[in-house]
């Protein structure tokens, strides 16, 4: 029974050294993991604060093109303050981001690395706001204002095109106005043969007839008379167009090129005004408006009272016949007057910063590469906080028992040695103990 129970204890003696053998050996494996990532920080701190410093350096330097870009005076005080305010984003993006790469990766309670990873982002937040777009305009400020010129030649190319297919549009009531005429011309030959009235020759009917038939004549001969000087200022327009994408994309500095677009930009706008205004629309509907109420009636030259009535009912006939056709054409001007008009193209130069802004879509690579250079150094922080996690995590060890440092050892030692050693001298009080009693032999 004894055996056996020395046994049991045998088994868990070494079961309990067994276990304490792969705590201890866990224990050192990471303190040899946490020393080598120590190791290797070290070695990279040693290079950080240049990297870093470089970077920001580059940051201010695109910074104080993109101000340059912005400020119009080209003197000493416009080159001082482009400076200054450069060399205030370098020395804010490498203290801010020298800040969290010391302090955010040795944070140990969750609610001090949130509030450092908030301040992070309030900080990444400002340096894009005070850097990171002004970068941009320095990297793709030119290919954005030249994006604006070819937005802007798009728009008054519409615009163009569409006042001359208005323009047309109103031509096109010319065979309208020259259908109606002719009805009338006809009419009137009738009436000189006596076809209408009854009545032969030259009476007031024919000359009803023939003075409506002048007025829609002089009236086509005026839409007629309009079509060159429409072809000539579409084709104005045109070449003016083509100088304007010629500007877009010539050599040379984009500020001297927007103020030879915005030369041609106000001829442009003239001949887009000149087409609206040849357009003869407003013109047919004031005519056709006119054409039944504006009849200068002829007395009526009949021989006899018998003639004179037919003369008059024929006339009768002969304004409602009007009215119809007057309405017709009306109608038809009315259609032309309802299209949607060209719309109003007006250009306005623009700033490198502002291209860059309003067209940020067309030039992604160039605004990831702004933000790039200024926030790259929170993966940085970010690769550091690890690395200091997988430090603390290999020094601390599994068994708190085994976290005793080499003062604590020291003094685990003395408190043993003190315990097995016993007292050289003990001290004695006589006085309390009773006399040794003596025997009598």
């Amino acid at each position: 029974m004894v055996s056996s129970i020395e046994n049991n204890q045998n088994s868990a003696t070494l079961t309990y050294f067994y276990k304490r053998r792969l705590i201890l050996n866990q224990d050192t494996n990471g303190l040899r993991h946490a020393r080598d990532v120590e190791g290797h920080l070290t070695w990279l701190d040693s290079f950080t604060s240049a990297a870093l410093g470089i970077l920001a350096v580059a940051s201010g330097i695109y910074t104080y093109l993109g101000v340059r870009g912005l400020l119009d005076d080209s003197g000493a005080l416009s080159l001082f303050a482009a400076i200054a305010y450069s060399a205030a984003v370098s020395t804010g993006i490498f203290v801010f981001w020298s800040y969290l790469l010391r302090l955010l990766p040795v944070m140990r309670t969750a609610a001090t690395r949130l509030w450092l990873v908030l301040a992070m982002v309030i900080g990444s937040g400002a340096i894009i706001a005070m850097s990171s777009w002004l970068n941009a305009a320095a990297l793709a400020g030119s290919a954005a204002v030249e994006q604006h010129l070819a937005r802007t030649v798009q728009d008054y190319q519409s615009s163009l095109e569409r006042a001359h297919e208005i323009t047309l549009q109103g031509q096109a009531l010319g065979l309208d106005v020259g259908r109606t005429r002719q009805s009338f011309a006809d009419l009137s030959e009738q009436e000189a043969g006596g076809g209408l009235s009854g009545l032969a020759g030259r009476g007031a009917v024919f000359r009803v007839l023939t003075q409506k038939s002048d007025e829609l004549a002089a009236l086509e001969q005026l839409i007629r008379a309009q079509e060159t000087p429409i072809a000539g200022a579409f084709a104005e327009g045109n070449a003016i167009l083509s100088r304007m994408r010629a500007l877009t994309v010539a050599p040379g500095a984009v500020e001297d090129r927007s103020v030879q677009f915005s030369e041609e930009a106000v001829r442009l706008a003239g001949v887009i005004t000149t087409l609206r205004q040849l357009s003869v629309a407003p013109l047919v509907d004031r005519a056709a408006r006119d054409l039944a109420q504006s009849v200068v009636l002829p007395r009526l030259d009949a021989d006899n009272a018998g003639g004179q009535a037919a003369q008059q009912a024929t006339i009768t006939s002969l304004l409602e016949v009007l009215a119809q056709r007057a309405d017709t054409l009306q109608a038809a001007a009315s259609d032309v007057l309802a299209l949607p008009p060209a719309s109003e193209v007006i250009y306005t130069p623009i700033s490198t910063a502002d291209a860059v802004i309003r067209y940020a879509r067309n030039f992604a690579p160039s605004w990831a590469g702004a933000i790039a250079i200024d926030l790259l150094p929170a993966v940085l922080v970010m690769i550091v906080a690890v690395a200091q996690a997988a430090i603390r995590a290999g020094r601390e060890p599994a068994d708190p028992q085994n976290a005793l440092t080499v003062a604590e050892l020291q003094a685990a030692v003395i408190a043993m040695r003190a315990m097995q050693t016993e007292p050289s001298e003990t001290p004695h009080d006589t006085s309390e103990r009773p006399p040794t009693p003596r025997v009598v032999e």
